[in-house]
């Protein structure tokens, strides 16, 4: 495997913080170059100019570590482009300066808590898509309420679901509940309908975002559905300069 191939599985592990998904998988990257002096240079993009700064920042922030933890990358240059608050943004991050920093006077708090809003949001999300095939194969509300995690299948969404919980800090083993909240508790059986009523409306509300994210950043970008889905990484070397 080659170091650009480490960059690009790098940024793949980068998900927008509202979606859950990668911003490769959205499309939001539009270059990485690897220097022969192991400069990382990427260019982001988003479905519009006016998408939440706060949001923005995470995500570069998020490709900038992630690219700077590949083996043979000694740094990384990360560069969102064609948004209002880009050049704030792509400051703040090389300079590591947080988000407060970055936006002085305008920003009272930085964004730790609003990526685990977003998480637990996700984890939910992941639970209910779990849980809607074993309810479609008819198991009652109480057997769900005794099911561990090492009673379900292998599944995309069940991997999806411990890797969220192990986020959290939430106990993800084969012997851990199922239904738990979105802080870790265990659901109790008399709540069961009324959680999973709710983790079913998170779960549509995220991807009919993601499918709207799609159609923007199609429209700004003049995009085909195809290339808007997962637009190409271009990876080249060339000299330092």
């Amino acid at each position: 495997m080659t170091h650009d191939t480490h960059v690009w599985a790098a940024l793949d592990t980068v998900r927008d913080p509202e979606l859950d998904t990668s911003i490769v998988e959205l499309g939001f990257v539009i270059g990485c170059a690897l220097d022969t002096d192991g400069t990382a240079r990427v260019r982001l993009r988003l479905p519009t100019y006016f998408c939440a700064p706060n949001f923005a920042f995470l995500m570069v922030a998020d490709a900038h570590d992630a690219v700077s933890s590949v083996a043979g990358v000694s740094c990384a240059e990360i560069v969102l482009e064609d948004h209002f608050a880009s050049a704030e943004i792509n400051a703040g991050v090389a300079a590591k300066a947080g988000f407060v920093a970055a936006f002085d006077g305008l920003a009272e708090h930085e964004l730790g808590e609003l990526r685990r809003d977003f998480l637990r949001k996700a984890m939910l999300a992941a639970q209910e898509r779990t849980v809607r095939p074993l309810i479609a194969a008819g198991h009652t509300m109480e057997a769900l309420g005794r099911m561990r995690l090492g009673d379900l299948p292998d599944t995309s969404p069940q991997r999806q679901l411990r890797a969220r919980r192990a986020e959290l800090g939430i106990p993800s083993g084969d012997d851990d509940p199922l239904l738990v909240t979105a802080h870790g508790d265990r659901v109790p059986g008399n709540e069961i309908p009324v959680h999973l009523r709710r983790a079913r409306t998170i779960r549509v509300g995220i991807e009919a975002n993601t499918d709207y994210c799609r159609q923007l950043l199609t429209e700004r970008y003049r995009l085909s559905p195809a290339s808007a889905a997962q637009a190409p990484l271009v990876v080249r070397a060339h000299p330092p300069r």
